[in-house]
């Protein structure tokens, strides 16, 4: 697969949906990678089940929504409404998508940038990164783990089958609510395992009386305190399987005696926290600044901020970065001097982004 376009966007949210959109508009070729199984993977996985969604700007930006479409009701809507609107919307306007593909790096080319993916090699004259601040921990074991699911994205495929979720908070306990409805309702008595590092589980007072009353319910869950995922492997009949050691003894002359489980990955959801994207700057070689005291007024010191144009393009030539991935500041270049700029995380922010980045973009490739 090493197909080309104009502008190629990694992330499939409001600032990735906007831009592809404009992109439709303009005439550019386009292709919005999202490494969920549906665009707003990402808004779904953070946002609690029947939280409002709001048309939030900040109050000192002038600046309308630049793209209508996509901008929430005046009256609040569930953030599920909301998600579906823009899905249909997606599908009635017929953007490019490809869902459940991992961004995995950039690459120079002669006339194209090489976008390296899960699903392949792409090639594009522009590349759009549009993911946002909260990407999900990778799972560090022994080999790979690539399989194992980072949020919950239908809980109806984990009735019948025994289900690990990983990690000791309120997003690994609001999984397991929503995986314990399903399988109360489908009459499934196969268990959810709750595993984690620590010995104790660390949820609020309203997370744990929900799950609370899922167990009341006949929720059949496992706890596994102590437990540390450790190998990833595949079996004889050719499954992915990750070994969790649930307890461990040192006994005398250097041995360890240890207890351990092993699931199918595609049972397993971990919820180990969320990291910055600064690391996936590494990789692809984008600048970044460290802040330095009495220079930052938003980051603190010691954080690395994006280094971009007024148009958002990165110091790697035709990579350009928006939304979430550039929040809560960035540093921008503007007539050689760099000044930290405020960019809050917000739908309004990231779709604007879009409608500049793309606008200038478009300019530039007509030249």
């Amino acid at each position: 697969m090493d197909q080309k376009y104009d502008v190629l966007i990694v992330g499939g949210g409001p600032g990735g949906v906007a831009a592809a959109y404009i992109c439709h508009k303009l005439g550019l070729s386009h292709l919005l990678i999202e490494s969920g199984k549906a665009i707003f993977q990402g808004i779904a996985n953070t946002y609690p089940e029947g939280k409002n969604v709001y048309p939030s700007k900040p109050k000192e930006n002038p600046e309308p929504f630049l793209v209508e479409e996509l901008r929430p009701p005046d009256k609040p809507v569930t953030v599920e409404k909301y998600i579906q609107y823009v899905q249909h919307f997606v599908q009635h306007e017929g953007l490019n998508v490809l869902t459940d593909t991992q961004f995995e790096n950039i690459e120079d080319g002669r006339e194209y940038l090489k976008v390296l993916t899960s699903r392949g090699t792409f090639q594009a004259k522009r590349v759009l990164l549009a993911f946002g601040s909260s990407i999900p921990k990778e799972l560090s074991v022994y080999g790979d783990a690539k399989m194992v699911a980072k949020g919950l994205d239908d809980p109806k495929k984990y009735i019948g089958v025994r289900t690990l979720v990983i990690g000791g908070g309120n997003s690994a306990a609001d999984v397991i609510i929503s995986i314990l409805k399903e399988k109360r309702n489908a009459n499934d008595t196969e268990p959810v395992y709750w595993a984690h590092v620590a010995e104790t589980f660390d949820v609020n007072k309203e997370t744990a009386q929900r799950l609370g009353e899922e167990i009341l319910l006949g929720g059949n869950i496992r706890l596994l305190p102590g437990a540390t995922p450790r190998i990833g492997e595949v079996d004889d009949e050719g499954v992915d399987r990750l070994v969790i050691r649930v307890s461990e003894d040192k006994i005398p002359g250097g041995i360890e005696r240890y207890h351990a489980m092993s699931f199918p990955m595609k049972n397993v959801i971990a919820c180990i926290g969320s990291q910055g994207p600064t690391s996936i700057y590494d990789r692809i070689g984008v600048q970044t600044i460290a802040c330095a005291e009495g220079v930052c007024q938003v980051a603190k010191e010691g954080d690395r901020l994006l280094l971009l144009t007024s148009d958002f393009e990165s110091t790697r030539k035709g990579v350009y970065v928006i939304g979430g991935a550039i929040s809560p500041s960035y540093m921008r270049i503007n007539k050689g001097a760099i000044q930290e700029e405020r960019h809050p995380n917000l739908i309004y922010t990231a779709v604007n982004d879009a409608h500049h980045v793309i606008d200038a973009i478009a300019a530039k490739l007509k030249k």
